[in-house]
């Protein structure tokens, strides 16, 4: 098996790891689709100027979480429309303009998140932005014109910035740390 290397520029990393979200699950095994990924949210008391309430905190890292499976799709699929229900803005823009790379290399990705280590950083005083600080284990497989390429064990730290919407919070800002560093390849 070829191995593949993941570029080092932090835009092809962001867009990078949006395309394996997807497509990683979509190639997953049933076993693997059903599980799901294992959560641990640090406690969220003094997040910011207003206190984050555990309902809300609650609410944000399950649409957080909605937001890695909506990436799946959309990457999948190459529908950059699916991220319409769980990005805005900035994220959701660098996500399609990814997607449409993906397309025009040929390149698909299967992304399985393992777990995710989430720690509220901040909680804005008016109540429209949360920044999430997330710990993410993955794994990351790379398909280019149907030949597995690459497949590595990734834990990467986001930065996401959540903002409400009429019914649901979503993803405005999603960048992976840059100094975020594969392990070795499977193979």
């Amino acid at each position: 098996m070829k191995r593949f290397r993941i570029a080092a520029s932090p835009l092809w990393g962001f867009a990078l790891a949006a395309v394996i979200v997807s497509h990683c699950l979509a190639q997953a095994s049933p076993a693997q689709e059903s599980a799901k990924p294992k959560l641990r949210v640090e406690n969220a008391d003094a997040v910011g100027p207003r206190p984050l309430e555990k309902e809300t905190s609650d609410k944000v890292a399950r649409f957080y979480l909605d937001a890695w499976k909506s990436l799946h799709t959309a990457f999948a699929e190459n529908r950059p429309e699916a991220l319409d229900n769980s990005f805005t803005g900035i994220a959701r823009e660098k996500l399609a303009t990814a997607i449409r790379d993906q397309q025009a290399l040929g390149i698909k990705t299967s992304y399985h998140d393992q777990s995710h280590d989430l720690k509220f950083a901040f909680y804005s005083s008016e109540g429209l932005s949360v920044q999430v600080l997330d710990t993410v284990d993955y794994d990351l497989q790379v398909v280019d014109h149907g030949q597995v390429v690459g497949l590595r064990h990734i834990r990467s730290c986001y930065v996401a910035v959540l903002t409400p919407t009429e019914v649901r919070w979503k993803v405005r800002v999603f960048q992976a740390d840059s100094e975020a560093r594969p392990e070795p390849s499977v193979e």
